[in-house]
This record gives C-alpha cells, structure tokens and sequence, in this order.
C-alpha cells in the first residue's frame, strides 16, 4: 500500500489537508521506549507553519495520542496519534476547481482516483501530510540517541545562494543541536542572511525558491543494511522520495563523483585505535549498500513550492479547454525551511527500521 513504509517497523499515514486531522499509525516500536510528548513538541514546532519565511496559515500541530503509549512508554502495541487540522480555509481552493495547478499532483491525482479526490489544499497529497510523519520520526529518534545514534541537518542551498557541505568537525551533537534551534539552519551566519533574502525576494514576486538539505546519521555500527534492492541508500530512499517536492537525493559526494578519478574519490581505510575507519567519507557511510560505521552523509533536493501568485497556463478539466491560473491561498515561498525536520524523521524512521532488522535495537 502506497500509504505504509517499512519492514520492521511499519507506519501507516491517514488524512487531507483541509479534511478533520491527518495522522499516523506506527507499529513495531520497542516495548518500554521512552515517548517524552515536550521532546515530540520540538520536532513538531520546527516543522510547523508560521514565521516570517512560510505560509500565513496556523497550525499548532499538536499530536493527540490515541493508542499504544502509556505513563510515557510505549507499550509494544500499535501507536496512533492524529493531528487535528484547525485553520482550513477551502474556499481558496474550490474558487479554482477544475483548473489543474501546475507542477501539482492535480492532473494526476484526478486520473488515479477516478475524480473523487479532495482537492481542497491538495488533499491526501498535501505536504501537510508530513507533519505525522515528523512525530513518528520523533519517537524513533528517542529510541536512537539512547543507543547513540545522532541526525542533524543544514541547508547547503536555497535558489543560486549555497554554502560548504558538512565536515567531520559539524558532525557533533552540540552542532546538531545549535541547527535545530535555528530557522533557517546553517553552519556559515553569512549565507543565512544571503538565504533570507532570496526567500524574500521570491515572495515579493509572487513566486518561490527551491534548495537542498544536508543530513548527516553519526553513531551508527558498521554492518547495518544490505546490498541492491534493500540498500541503505534504498530504504532512505523510497521513505524521502515521499514527501512532496524531493526530486533528487544524491549520498557522500553525490554528483561530484562525475568529475573525479578514483584515487580521488576512493576513502582510504586506517585504523584508529583499532577501529576501522576511512580516512575520507567520499561514500557518505554506505559500501555495498551497507553502513561502513562512519557517519551517513546525504543530500535532498526539493524543488520550488509549486503553488506561486503569478498568473500561469493551464486546462480546465472539467471544461477540456487551455485556461489561465493564479493560485491564491497561503503557501511557503520556500518549502526547503520547513522540509529539514520531515527529512530528518525519514532518516529516523529509516534507519530505526534497518537497526531492527539488524537485531541492533
């Protein structure tokens, strides 16, 4: 089912944007694992509307656990939580019903479910489907920092504006920590300045802006994964392909690979204090499709918010003639801020999913 992930750990996803809530069923977390509900409010904040760089539209995304957590813990059994919507405003969206929005599932969605798909605020394919998605990511992460396992996140890039990829001296918790408190999370002031105003421009002109997010997973074991079609890159991939605007992922140096030779791309192994490590981490953690102990290094690309104020082309499908579309309504001039926790809770739910599989939880 399209709308189920994992092997181990299985999370089913519910909900529309403008419908009563959205939520999630998570089943196959450990008995006794600690759900603290301030940390889970943290994760849900960083991704939730609001601010001067996303849409106008409030949401406090609070979780409401309905299942499967008891005096803090998780009992074993399947844990549901649904995240009332209360700020729907579908009026801005049934005034231009028919017109088929570009870059937005619209088109397709009509002809997969036959017609009979919500289109209020995109429905069921709503990034608003995401925000279940960051509290599963936040159970699991409790899970993992308990066995050491760390995941932190920084824009590398919004529109032409770009800063230097992580280091093994980012990679620490105490960074990690100091990126999620920030809005716009990166490691160089400057550029975060520079960020702002390419959002802000985009939003002047009635259009927006696209990026990449850099993720780094430390503190996982060597030996986690498989090779082909269960890969690490695999499973972190089909789970990030999900959320609405990932268009690329690329790992270690990505498609910088093009441009070297081997002996350049190649990561060196030596020992340190018995430990096998690599001297470079040009494969972002992952040989064979198997982690090789050092940090997991990734890269997302989410293209610009589809929905934009200008006037664009169209069909109307309902009259099966070329029209001409504004969209109206209240949308993120760059969705790339609000995408780094759901990125983050995709790792989280995809390595949880491999440590179990490995018997490492």
């Amino acid at each position: 089912m399209s709308n189920t992930y994992g092997r181990n750990i299985r999370i089913s996803i519910f909900g529309e944007s403008h419908g009563a809530g959205i939520g999630i069923v998570i089943d196959g977390v450990r008995p006794g694992t600690p759900v603290d509900m301030d940390r889970i409010a943290v994760q849900m904040a960083r991704r939730a509307p609001g601010g001067s760089l996303s849409t106008a539209r409030k949401e406090a995304d609070q979780v409401e656990i309905l299942s499967g957590v008891l005096n803090g813990r998780a009992e074993g059994t399947p844990i549901c939580g649904i995240i009332r919507n209360t700020d729907t405003r579908s009026s801005d969206y049934l005034k231009t019903a028919g017109l088929l929005r570009p870059s937005h599932a619209d088109y397709t969605g009509h002809i997969r479910y036959q017609g009979f798909e919500d289109i209020r605020g995109g429905g069921h394919f709503s990034a608003r489907i995401t925000a279940p998605l960051v509290f599963a990511g936040a159970v699991l992460r409790q899970a993992l920092e308990a066995e050491g396992v760390r995941v932190g996140s920084h824009i590398l890039q919004i529109h032409n504006v770009k800063e230097k990829t992580f280091t093994e001296q980012d990679l620490k918790e105490d960074i990690f920590a100091g990126l999620a408190k920030m809005q716009l999370p990166v490691l160089d002031a400057e550029k975060e300045r520079l960020m702002r105003e390419e959002i802000e421009k985009a939003r002047e002109a009635g259009d927006s802006v696209g990026g990449i997010v850099e993720t780094a997973v430390t503190g996982l074991p060597a030996g986690i994964g498989d090779p082909f079609f269960d890969s690490m890159e695999s499973r972190l991939s089909q789970i990030l392909f999900s959320v609405p605007a990932v268009k690329g992922i690329s790992f270690g140096s990505g498609f910088a690979f093009a441009d070297m030779t081997g002996s350049e791309a190649n990561d060196p192994f030596r020992l340190d204090n018995g430990r096998i490590v690599t001297e470079t981490n040009h494969n972002g953690g992952i040989l064979g499709g198997i982690t090789t102990g050092m940090p997991v290094v990734f890269q997302t690309v989410l293209k610009p918010t589809a929905s934009i104020a200008r006037p664009q082309k169209t069909v109307d499908i309902a009259r099966m003639e070329e029209a001409e579309i504004t969209v109206s309504g209240r949308h993120d001039p760059c969705i790339v801020v609000r995408a780094v926790p759901v990125i983050e809770a995709c790792a989280c739910i995809a390595v949880y999913d491999a440590m179990k599989e490995a018997q490492c939880l």
